[in-house]
């Protein structure tokens, strides 16, 4: 599965950027409170709906990080999980199509273990000062279980885009 993702946030940033999708310009959100600093260059999978309402969040290790709204062709290899104060948070971890130094991740278990960790840590504490907010690391999951959440998020989308049907027009009986 090869699919397009839209970084928000380069690798290396402590500003938390978002698409505002009304006006389709990317929008500083925040600065995180911790000292912390994204693992990944960190966006979103278009035409997505995860199940927090937003479009499904993905992240993709780069050599060097990229710049917010740049569009990189990528390739599920997991799923991390977490809960947040919305619920249910999905992480796609992809990686970019075509770099031969990275075309040997596959799947979770081609991934180095200390990058899982370092992922997993900065997850796990990158909300911790900040006031009514909260994540809770449930872990990951390998390379199927990402296509099938993006499949899910990308059956969302479709489904939330179709108008609701109309009630049928009452029949006037015949005179």
């Amino acid at each position: 599965m090869e699919l397009d993702m839209v970084v928000e946030i380069p690798q290396g940033s402590q500003n938390k950027y978002e698409m505002d999708h009304r006006l389709g310009r990317i929008r500083l959100d925040r600065t995180l409170f911790t000292s912390t600093q994204y693992p990944a260059d960190y966006g979103y999978i278009p035409d997505t709906l995860a199940e927090d309402g937003e479009p499904l969040d993905a992240m993709v290790p780069l050599e060097k990080g990229s710049f917010p709204g740049c569009i990189v062709r990528v390739r599920p290899v997991a799923v991390f999980w977490m809960q947040d104060e919305r619920g249910p948070d999905a992480k796609v971890l992809c990686m970019p199509v075509g770099d031969p130094r990275l075309d040997h991740i596959r799947d979770l278990r081609n991934m180095p273990e200390f990058q899982l960790q370092e992922m997993t840590h900065f997850f796990d504490i990158y909300k911790r000062l900040e006031p009514g907010k909260s994540s809770e690391v449930r872990g990951w999951q390998n390379r199927d279980s990402a296509e099938e959440t993006v499949l899910a998020a990308q059956q969302r989308a479709r489904e939330s885009a179709q108008p609701e049907s109309a009630p049928a027009p009452a029949q006037t009986p015949p005179v």
